[in-house]
């Protein structure tokens, strides 16, 4: 199965000019991947498909059990693609994209996960207590941190890479900086889009006490990261999920916790509180405010459950 050269040209286009996360680049590279393998099975070069074939591929990804959202994701990453490649020099000879137009089957919408008020807070405000001894000063300083990191999730609703790309000061490679003398965090969301969301006190505080426990856990030379693991590193993805569920456990949270679930906990309780959809869209860093719409159904969810405990009509027997 052969690739075509300007396949890799376009993954180093997303990583280099697009500086989309590990994480996209991935999914773009087994979806192209994919493409690679049904063009050669249809016995077709990818610069001679039209969007008859795109639509066969689809519908053979839906029979082989891809769920409808991978296919939207292949559908786009391949859509993305023919983009660019008509742009190059090579690609010059492309008449039309053969994506456009096709689209994925329709996929149910689940409502995101968050949490109730009172498990948030109760996770975000917990924290360790900093022992006595001089020997557990490296437990106390994971406690400091792992206290900062809920409270910064949860207070603004910041995104995993988000919250992993942040360093101490702004920099020609910074992927984001918090300026705690203005508390605000600066950071880059899907698609290098840069958006500035306000640090409450709470986080802000817990912010400052992780900072002075900091210099026991950072390497030397110091990769300036703001939250780095016990070896000086800036902190892993899989470190900072295991943290986080291992902190709600304490915290006696129910659900186990995930990154993600503080960010819709922190939209939805903020759209509860305000009512402002076109806010929170901007806090969000959403680029449509149908992305936000959905916390709207999380917000009537709320508004039932009031109504049924509250309401002397609302039970039906």
């Amino acid at each position: 199965m052969a690739v075509d050269p300007a396949i890799p040209r376009y993954l180093e286009h997303l990583r280099v000019e697009r500086r989309v996360s590990a994480h996209t680049l991935a999914a773009y590279g087994d979806a192209l991947a994919r493409l690679v393998k049904l063009a050669d099975e249809a016995q077709r070069p990818l610069d001679k498909l039209q969007g008859a074939h795109i639509q066969r591929f689809a519908a053979q990804l839906h029979g082989g059990g891809l769920g409808a959202r991978s296919i939207a994701l292949a559908l786009s990453a391949w859509r993305g693609f023919y983009r660019w490649w008509s742009l190059q020099s090579d690609g010059a000879g492309l008449k039309n994209n053969p994506v456009d137009g096709v689209r994925a089957p329709r996929a149910p919408r689940p409502l995101p996960k968050a949490l109730a008020v009172d498990e948030a807070v109760a996770l975000a405000t917990h924290a360790t207590p900093v022992a006595e001894d001089a020997d557990s000063q490296e437990a106390d300083a994971l406690a400091a941190r792992d206290h900062a990191i809920a409270e910064l999730l949860y207070g603004c609703g910041l995104r995993l890479g988000e919250l992993l790309g942040l360093d101490l000061a702004a920099g020609a490679d910074s992927a984001g900086w918090i300026d705690v003398d203005d508390a605000t965090a600066h950071v880059f969301g899907k698609g290098s889009k840069r958006r500035s969301v306000p640090v409450g006190g709470p986080a802000l505080d817990a912010l400052n006490a992780w900072l002075l426990h900091r210099p026991l856990l950072a390497g030397a030379p110091d990769c300036g990261a703001v939250f780095v693991s016990r070896l000086g590193n800036r902190l892993s993805p899989n470190q900072l999920r295991a943290r986080l569920k291992a902190q709600g456990d304490r915290a006696g949270v129910a659900t186990p916790v995930h990154p993600h679930m503080l960010r819709h906990s922190y939209a939805s309780h903020l759209l509860q509180s305000s009512g402002d959809l076109r806010g929170v869209q901007e806090l969000l860093g959403h680029a449509s405010i149908a992305t936000t719409q959905v916390y709207t159904r999380l917000d009537f969810q709320h508004l039932a459950k009031v109504y049924d405990a509250a309401h002397p009509r609302a039970k039906r027997k």
